[in-house]
């Protein structure tokens, strides 16, 4: 597989939701979206440099690869 090909299907799932860090705070009775890592208020498509994915997430990272 080639390095453009892998970092197509590592792109397809880098976003906050799919990281192990992304959760939420119950602020004034609302479900607000954070990372739980950085502390700042998020969203679950937006991306970060620090994306450390779940472990479900690198499982079908690595099957999409074929590893």
């Amino acid at each position: 597989m080639k390095e453009h090909e892998r970092q197509a299907i590592i792109n397809h799932y880098h976003a906050c939701a799919s990281c192990r860090h992304f959760g939420h705070d119950d602020r004034q009775g609302k479900q607000v979206p954070i990372c739980r890592r950085l502390g700042y208020d998020t969203q679950p498509d937006w991306q970060f440099n620090c994306w450390d994915p779940k472990p479900r997430v690198k499982q079908a990272i690595h099957k999409k690869m074929g590893w």
